[in-house]
Protein backbone atom coordinates (compact mmCIF):
# COMPACT_ATOMS: atom_id res chain seq x y z
CA UNK A 1 0.00 0.00 0.00
CA UNK A 2 1.29 3.46 -0.91
CA UNK A 3 0.39 6.62 0.96
CA UNK A 4 1.25 10.14 -0.10
CA UNK A 5 2.25 13.40 1.53
CA UNK A 6 1.56 16.72 -0.18
CA UNK A 7 4.24 19.42 -0.10
CA UNK A 8 3.92 23.16 -0.75
CA UNK A 9 7.56 23.80 -1.64
CA UNK A 10 9.73 22.33 -4.37
CA UNK A 11 11.18 19.71 -1.99
CA UNK A 12 11.06 18.35 1.55
CA UNK A 13 13.96 16.91 3.51
CA UNK A 14 13.83 13.22 4.36
CA UNK A 15 13.76 13.72 8.14
CA UNK A 16 10.87 16.17 7.82
CA UNK A 17 9.00 13.81 5.50
CA UNK A 18 9.30 10.95 7.99
CA UNK A 19 7.84 13.16 10.73
CA UNK A 20 5.08 14.56 8.50
CA UNK A 21 4.02 11.06 7.46
CA UNK A 22 3.83 9.95 11.09
CA UNK A 23 6.40 7.20 10.64
CA UNK A 24 8.55 8.68 13.41
CA UNK A 25 7.69 10.86 16.36
CA UNK A 26 10.65 13.22 16.40
CA UNK A 27 13.64 14.52 14.50
CA UNK A 28 15.93 12.53 16.78
CA UNK A 29 14.11 9.32 15.93
CA UNK A 30 14.25 10.20 12.22
CA UNK A 31 18.01 10.75 12.45
CA UNK A 32 18.51 7.37 14.14
CA UNK A 33 16.51 5.29 11.66
CA UNK A 34 18.05 7.09 8.68
CA UNK A 35 21.67 6.81 9.84
CA UNK A 36 21.06 3.15 10.74
CA UNK A 37 20.18 2.50 7.08
CA UNK A 38 16.54 1.60 7.78
CA UNK A 39 15.06 4.05 5.24
CA UNK A 40 14.93 3.70 1.47
CA UNK A 41 14.43 6.51 -1.03
CA UNK A 42 13.36 5.43 -4.51
CA UNK A 43 14.22 1.81 -3.58
CA UNK A 44 17.77 2.63 -2.45
CA UNK A 45 19.02 2.82 1.16
CA UNK A 46 19.55 6.45 2.18
CA UNK A 47 21.62 7.53 5.19
CA UNK A 48 21.44 11.33 4.76
CA UNK A 49 18.74 12.99 6.88
CA UNK A 50 18.93 16.12 4.72
CA UNK A 51 18.28 14.26 1.46
CA UNK A 52 15.89 16.38 -0.59
CA UNK A 53 12.74 14.65 -1.78
CA UNK A 54 10.88 16.03 -4.77
CA UNK A 55 7.39 15.27 -6.10
CA UNK A 56 7.15 11.67 -7.36
CA UNK A 57 9.99 10.50 -5.08
CA UNK A 58 9.10 7.67 -2.72
CA UNK A 59 10.48 6.72 0.68
CA UNK A 60 10.01 3.58 2.71
CA UNK A 61 10.43 2.72 6.37
CA UNK A 62 9.22 -0.25 8.39
CA UNK A 63 7.26 -1.66 5.45
CA UNK A 64 5.41 1.60 4.76
CA UNK A 65 5.82 3.28 1.37
CA UNK A 66 5.03 6.98 0.90
CA UNK A 67 5.05 9.07 -2.25
CA UNK A 68 5.80 12.80 -2.24
CA UNK A 69 3.26 14.81 -4.22
CA UNK A 70 3.00 18.51 -5.05
CA UNK A 71 0.09 20.14 -3.29
CA UNK A 72 -2.22 22.05 -5.60
CA UNK A 73 -3.09 25.32 -3.95
CA UNK A 74 -6.50 26.74 -4.93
Amino acid sequence: MEDSIPIHDDFIKLGQALKLSGMVGSGVEAKIVITDGEVKVNDEVEVRRGRKLYPDDTFEFDGNLVKVVKRDDP
